[in-house]
């Protein structure tokens, strides 16, 4: 990755373009824990010194409960000034509407083809040539989030994978401690079982099913090997007890927990309890088994407005959104990797180093969210749920797996 100096990068000034006034930009987006917030600061502080002004429009919950209200205010005429979705194709049938923003212009004058890294960011938001959203960073789903205090407690080493993670689990029961945090939000079930499968399964397998959709594969006996892992997951899970993944983060946070599957936001969360990577947590890529990183994470979408002044500010956000101090600025306080190569992330901590560095070196993935539609997701998000929190059993949910991939779109 292409480094800059960071005292460079802090003190840069952002150009800003000239507007025709300055405007009330309502933001809608799902970024409501604790870290998340925070993040959202930066970004609204930045916006505001524009001379245009932040409306905060979080929608309390996850992406699943946010977007249908996003995007059901956009269909209706309600639209806002921009809002959240995650980089893939859940605003594709928006855009193929003709109801977002052509940034195309303000991608070009800012060189998005040159500075966003990896290219497939700017792909997801791309139709016909034309560019339709900012991405504002890269998260991958494929970590173990472990507390050393848990490990300590139970009197046994902290785990340097997913494997000794699961020998670890008896442990960590006798002690009193939940093995594995698990909400119940169907998304966190679903992210899991992909991590699961790209961890444990390796990244060809990963392909030939949700690239290639290949219903063989998805039936066959390597993919009965992850399953066979999920059911030992839905094990070590049972008695979380919580709905939100922060608050299964704060189980591991507060030792409760041994360890969280979950994407790097988590980051955030430990952040903003003061905790340090390596001393008081232990953060593993590819659950320590395969450093092979999913590069997904959030992009901004520009409703199409009538209002000349919010288009205008809309143009401003999403230079914002690109520019190298904001970008460091950020994606400190959400736990995410910029979407830009050419910049100093030397304030970052042990794990986002990790996460940084892997993807520097190519070993990554395309998201689900990119390679399947969000139908598909929804109907793998179903079956994950039901399958975490019921007594499913593992053949009849890979049968019930392979019919989803045979039918992918």
């Amino acid at each position: 990755m292409r480094i800059r100096a960071f005292a460079a990068v802090m003190a840069a000034t952002v150009a800003l373009p000239c507007f025709v006034q300055a405007a009330d930009l309502e933001v809608t987006h799902w970024w409501t824990s604790g870290g998340e917030a925070a993040a959202v600061k930066e970004l609204a502080s930045a916006f505001n010194a524009t001379g245009n002004k932040w409306v905060d429009g979080a929608i309390a919950g996850s992406g699943g409960t946010a977007r249908p209200i996003m995007i059901s205010r956009i269909t209706g005429g309600d639209p806002m000034g921009a809002t959240q979705f995650n980089h893939g194709r859940q605003a594709e049938e928006l855009v193929q509407s003709g109801l977002m923003r052509d940034l195309s212009d303000v991608a070009e004058k800012g060189k998005w083809k040159e500075v966003i890294k990896p290219a497939n960011l700017l792909d997801s938001c791309t139709f016909e040539g034309k560019i339709y959203c900012a991405p504002i960073n890269i998260h991958s789903w494929q970590w173990l989030w472990l507390s050393n205090a848990a490990f300590k407690t139970a009197g046994v080493a902290v785990p340097k994978d997913w494997n000794e993670f699961v020998a670890a689990a008896p442990a960590l029961k006798k002690a009193g401690i939940q093995p594995l945090a698990l909400g119940g939000q169907p998304w966190q079930a679903n992210g899991l079982f992909d991590t699961l499968l790209i961890s444990l399964g390796g990244k060809d397998l990963y392909e030939k099913v949700y690239k290639d959709k290949d219903a063989k594969v998805a039936a066959g006996p390597e993919m009965a090997k992850i399953f066979a892992a999920a059911d030992k997951a839905r094990e070590l899970a049972k008695g979380s007890n919580v709905q939100d993944w922060n608050q299964a983060t704060n189980m591991v946070l507060t030792g409760k927990a041994g360890g969280q599957v979950m994407g790097d936001w988590a980051q955030g969360e430990f952040s903003l309890a003061g905790k340090t990577a390596g001393t008081d947590y232990t953060c593993l890529p590819g659950l320590g088994i395969n450093d092979v990183l999913t590069t997904n994470g959030d992009a901004i979408y520009f409703p199409l407005l009538k209002d000349e002044a919010k288009s205008e500010a809309q143009n401003v956000l999403a230079e914002t959104i690109v520019d190298p101090k904001l970008q460091v600025a950020f994606n400190l306080k959400k736990g995410s990797v910029p979407i830009r190569g050419d910049i100093d992330m030397a304030a970052a901590n042990d794990c986002m180093k990790k996460g940084i560095a892997i993807i520097a070196k190519g070993n990554t993935a395309t998201s689900t969210d990119q390679l399947v539609s969000a139908d598909t997701q929804k109907q793998k998000e179903d079956l994950m749920s039901e399958f975490f929190s019921s007594s499913i059993s593992v053949k009849d949910a890979q049968a019930r797996f392979v019919d989803i991939i045979s039918s992918a779109d």
